[in-house]
């Protein structure tokens, strides 16, 4: 069988998060070809043999992979790709906002590509970074090219999230935005890592567009550490199903919004889902909240 790929070299806060959460730390997978096993020592009947018994995988004619790979990075190479973009990404643990559609990249002038029982939106990049020979783009690559795939909002949600996570520096960004066109550059000074998540990245363009004084990562006494502190009283804390599904996390909230009242804070906690779908009412909730709370003139 073919040695599995070495790891990628990680950040080790990011490897002890992926450890801590029980998930798998991400490998950059080599796609073999038929040519290259043989000069290696396989024997064409040893290469048949082998993808029977699953030792390995023929992701198309003369294209093979580890078994281990990632049932995306095998896909897209079925189609005579490379995963890319917002697939690419999600396999790394980094926010997107849409995970069904399979991104894959292709070398321009291919054609007679072929399907999948599944939505694969195709990317023909102009300028390349990554080898076919790699099972998926690199990560600067994948970076740009979610930027222009999304929205901007939620292309600045994945470079936060990317950004956070250490997958990526301030030192990355220059080539992920000299991939793109110029007028991406106005997304540059929009991003910040200390975004704990998607939710808190839009969130924070929210307060932007009202134009709120908005401190983001403020530590208050008794309470800890809140997402925003909107006008110096008004504490926004983005809430999702994956740190608060359970009565303790819920208690947990409850007593720290207790604390906060007794300091003469009131908290608002904005659904995640409304944030992503429904920004209007987080809109509405803050107006209404900020005139409630203004002091009288």
């Amino acid at each position: 069988m073919l040695p599995p790929n070495p790891p990628a070299s990680l950040p080790a806060a990011y490897v002890r998060m992926r450890h801590r959460r029980g998930e798998p730390v991400p490998r950059r997978w080599r796609v073999y070809s038929r040519p290259e096993l043989l000069a290696a020592g396989w024997t064409p009947k040893g290469l048949t043999s082998a993808v029977s018994d699953g030792r390995l995988v023929r992701a198309r004619n003369g294209e093979y992979l580890h078994p281990d790979a990632d049932p995306d990075c095998i896909d897209a190479c079925r189609t005579g790709g490379r995963l890319t973009c917002v697939s690419e990404l999600a396999r790394w643990g980094v926010f997107v906002f849409e995970t069904t559609t399979l991104h894959v990249r292709n070398a321009r002038g291919d054609s007679r590509l072929r399907r999948l029982p599944r939505s694969v939106r195709r990317h023909r990049p102009r300028r390349l970074r990554t080898s076919m020979r790699d099972a998926s783009v690199d990560l600067i690559e994948a970076f740009a090219e979610a930027t222009r795939c999304q929205h901007p909002r939620a292309a600045i949600a994945t470079l936060d999230s990317g950004l956070h996570l250490g997958l990526i520096d301030g030192h990355d960004l220059t080539p992920i935005f000299a991939l793109l066109p110029l007028r991406f550059a106005a997304l540059r000074p929009l991003l910040d890592a200390r975004a704990e998540s998607g939710a808190e990245s839009l969130m924070r363009l929210i307060l932007r567009g009202l134009g709120c004084d908005a401190e983001t990562q403020v530590r208050i006494d008794s309470v800890g550490r809140v997402d925003f502190l909107v006008d110096g009283h008004l504490i926004i804390e983005c809430d999702s199903r994956e740190f608060h599904g359970s009565w303790d996390d819920r208690r947990r909230d409850l007593r720290r919004d207790q604390a906060a009242a007794a300091l003469g804070f009131t908290t608002y906690r904005p659904l995640a889902e409304d944030i992503f779908w429904h920004p209007e009412r987080v809109i509405a909730a803050v107006r209404g909240l900020r005139r409630l709370l203004a002091p009288s003139a």
